[in-house]
């Protein structure tokens, strides 16, 4: 059956929607509750994922996307021959170490999303300097995002972006003059306003599907420690005079009979003794 142009796919900015990650959106993200929730509520078929990533001294193949169980490898025996004294880059300190680390988590983190099913384009980042001197590392993805949704319009009838970023607004308004359905899913904090008044109904604050998006952390229980209570300690007087009483339960008759010979008995009268 063909379904050119009767599918729904979705773009995502990684830079836009998920700047400064957790501590920016005070809560984590699930992404395989994410892919979850725009597979089965919005009924997306494809979801393409645009990020950057930091690649040190390892070099793609000429022409090919990068390789991220290659990179994860290559990241993996940096590590490990830091630790032990073997690595490629001299006198590694400390900082230089957590940032190689800091890069293997990130490079496994895309590596799981491919699994999960998003499509990755993932970028080498490069290093930028500003006038002012200031440095900072970015991977330009938007004229990536912008040439997918122009390559494969004829694919899909809707589109639901993932991104604020009013950079995409003249390939959005194009698509809808070309009468294509466009959903913007957003953080509406960081959005701008050219992108808000194209989506018009179809703008979704992307805090609003936290619920159904949000990893959920299991907090188990620690069992009480009764550590510093000590348990009563019962005084000796307290099992003298239970003994006492149970010798009196005994005693139910004024007389006991020994032999033939019958003798008689005083009622014993138990002696509490003071405290209890």
């Amino acid at each position: 059956m063909d379904i050119r142009g009767k599918s729904i796919y979705a773009f995502v900015d990684a830079a836009n929607l998920f700047y400064g990650g957790e501590k920016s959106l005070r809560w984590r993200i699930d992404y395989a509750r994410l892919i979850k929730y725009l597979r089965e509520k919005l009924l997306v078929t494809k979801v393409f994922y645009y990020s950057g990533v930091d690649v040190d001294q390892y070099k793609a193949e000429e022409g090919k996307d990068i390789n991220l169980d290659h990179l994860v490898r290559y990241y993996e025996e940096e590590v490990a021959s830091a630790k032990g004294g073997l690595s490629t880059k001299k006198d590694k300190t400390e900082d230089e170490m957590a940032l190689f680390e800091m890069h293997l988590k990130r490079a496994k983190f895309y590596r799981d999303l491919a699994l999960l099913g998003y499509e990755l384009r993932i970028k080498p980042t490069k290093v930028f300097t500003s006038p002012e001197g200031t440095m900072t590392t970015k991977a330009n993805c938007d004229v990536d995002l912008t040439f997918d949704m122009m390559r494969y319009m004829s694919q899909y009838k809707e589109a639901i972006v993932m991104s604020g970023d009013g950079d995409f607004a003249p390939i959005v308004e194009y698509l809808i003059n070309k009468k294509k359905k466009i959903r913007i899913l957003a953080r509406a904090e960081r959005t701008a306003r050219e992108m808000r008044e194209l989506g018009g109904e179809n703008f979704v604050d992307f805090k609003t599907i936290r619920n159904e998006i949000e990893e959920v952390i299991e907090k188990k229980e620690k069992p009480i420690e009764n550590k510093g209570v000590k348990q009563p300690q019962f005084k000796a007087s307290r099992t003298v005079a239970t003994k006492s009483l149970e010798k009196r339960s005994q005693l139910t008759n004024n007389n006991a009979i020994f032999g033939q010979k019958k003798i008689k008995v005083k009622r014993a009268i138990p002696t509490f003794r003071k405290g209890f």
